[in-house]
C-alpha cells in the first residue's frame, strides 16, 4: 500500500513541475477554436499549420516575466530559425479581454515578429490541456507533435533548434 501511495506522489509531482517530453512524432489534431489575430479578425485554430515545415504554437501570459524573457530570447534567433527552417511561431496569448488590448501594444514595442493570436477565453487553452504557461509545442512539417514542454528557462532555445533542424 505505502508503494502505491509513494508511486502516486511521485506521479502527481511530476505533472506539477516543468517537463519536456520527446512525444515520438504523434500525429495531433489541433483542435478547432476560434482565436481573433492582433488586428481583431477571426482565425480557426484548426488552420495552424506550416505547408510541410515545422511550426511551434507557444501559450503564454503578458503579465508574466519569464513568458515576455521567452519570447525575448527566441525572437532574437528567430530570424535564423525561419531561414534555416522554415518554422513559422505562433504565439497564443491566454489574457482575458480586460487585459487583451495590451497585447498589440507590447508585441508592436517589443518588435516580435511572431503569428500572434489570441485566446480571451482560454478555450484553445484548455483544449490543448494546458495548465501553465509557457507552454511551448513543437511539430513537424506533418503536424506531428514532436515535443512539449510546460516551462521555459534561459537558454531552452539552444534546445529547440536541433528539433528544428532534423525536420
Amino acid at each position: 500500500m505505502k508503494n502505491n501511495i509513494f508511486s502516486f506522489l511521485i506521479l502527481i509531482s511530476l505533472c506539477f513541475h516543468g517537463v519536456s517530453q520527446n512525444t515520438d512524432s504523434l500525429i495531433y489534431k489541433i483542435p478547432a477554436i476560434s482565436l481573433k489575430t492582433l488586428k481583431g479578425t477571426s482565425f480557426n485554430s484548426s488552420e495552424i499549420s506550416n505547408n510541410g515545415k515545422p511550426f511551434i504554437i507557444i501559450f503564454w501570459k503578458s503579465c508574466c516575466s519569464p513568458n515576455l524573457k521567452m519570447l525575448d530570447e527566441i525572437n532574437e534567433v528567430y530570424p535564423d530559425w525561419q531561414t534555416e527552417t522554415g518554422v513559422i511561431l505562433y504565439a497564443v496569448s491566454i489574457d482575458d479581454s480586460k487585459n487583451s488590448n495590451r497585447i498589440a501594444p507590447l508585441v508592436n514595442g517589443k518588435g516580435w515578429t511572431f503569428e500572434f493570436l489570441l485566446d480571451i477565453n482560454s478555450d484553445f487553452k484548455r483544449a490543448m490541456n494546458v495548465v501553465a504557461t509557457p507552454h511551448v509545442f513543437i511539430f513537424n512539417g506533418n503536424n506531428e507533435l514532436i515535443w512539449q514542454k510546460t516551462t521555459y528557462n534561459l537558454g531552452d532555445s539552444d534546445e529547440i533548434y536541433p528539433l528544428l533542424k532534423k525536420q
